[in-house]
């Protein structure tokens, strides 16, 4: 029987990928830094990242990869590593990285990283699906420390509008895209089902924990000051995160696509749903 390898075993959509496919009943082997302290689901192997480890590759079919590193360095050996055994690699990218756009090129240090990854995985030989998905929804938890506090959010960019996406579509779309054929050689931008601003979003969590939330824009300036004073914000990210949030602002309004529902048959969660399953986070019972 295949198996399939999945990296990051302890994160966002890793888990959930190895979570539906052992489910499914598939053989899976997921990746983790920190294999004793990963808790995989039940039936799930956890390796180190190492894949040249005796056994790394046994079996191995296809691969979900994503990128958390901080530059694009380890790409080169890890693609080369899997090129000599594995067939499919669905790999999701990041950082706003545009299709077709050569990595120099990129709108930032995070797309250049993803979209250096993506050519090396093209380029390798093996077939290749790309998943391009939009903020995700967990993003949210970053104001729950002020939603806990009191009955505002206080940051800038209220009026920036994204479409947040919850990770187990991207995690569902991953699976499909590993288990079906059809999907080599596509590049999937996935999103939610619905376009909102920072502002919305706040209010539907607010919706969904019972308590009025509203949005208290800041400044730039003072925005940057209330982020590097966060001992939990890494200093390092302030301005990139700023950056991004300026070149987003200037772009045409996002629009939302079809391929979640599309590629799995159901529809894409909505913010209130995420938000309802994750109000005790926000200080509210879940629902």
């Amino acid at each position: 029987m295949s198996t399939y390898l999945v990296f990051g075993a302890t994160g966002n959509v890793g888990r959930r990928v190895a979570e539906r496919l052992a489910r499914g009943g598939a053989a899976v082997r997921a990746t983790s830094r920190t294999p004793e302290a990963a808790k995989p689901p039940q039936g799930v192997e956890v390796i180190t990242p190492d894949l040249e480890a005796p056994g790394a590759l046994d079996d191995v079919d296809a691969a979900f990869l994503m990128w958390p590193f901080h530059s694009a360095e380890p790409a080169r050996p890890l693609v080369d590593a899997l090129k000599r055994r594995v067939r499919h690699v669905v790999f999701m990218t990041g950082g706003g990285a545009l299709p077709g756009v050569a990595p120099e090129k990129q709108p930032n240090p995070v797309a250049r990283w993803h979209a250096t990854v993506e050519r090396l995985i093209e380029r390798s030989g093996m077939d290749w699906t790309v998943l391009s998905p939009s903020t995700f929804m967990a993003n949210a938890l970053w104001w729950s420390t002020q939603i806990k506090a009191g009955d505002s959010v206080r940051g800038a960019f209220g009026s920036l509008a994204m479409t947040p996406i919850h990770q187990d579509d991207i995690a569902a779309v991953a699976v499909h895209a590993l288990t079906e054929p059809g999907h080599e050689g596509h590049r999937y931008t996935l999103t939610g089902p619905e376009v909102l601003t920072q502002a919305e979003q706040v209010r539907l969590i607010g919706e969904a924990i019972g308590r009025p939330l509203r949005w208290q824009e800041l400044t730039l300036e003072q925005e940057r000051a209330r982020l590097q004073a966060d001992p939990g914000f890494p200093a390092g990210f302030v301005d990139e995160l700023l950056d991004g949030y300026t070149t987003m602002a200037a772009a045409p309004r996002p629009r939302v696509t079809s391929a979640v529902p599309d590629i799995t048959g159901a529809p894409a969660t909505t913010l209130s749903a995420w938000a309802a399953e994750h109000a005790a986070a926000f200080g509210g019972a879940r629902r």
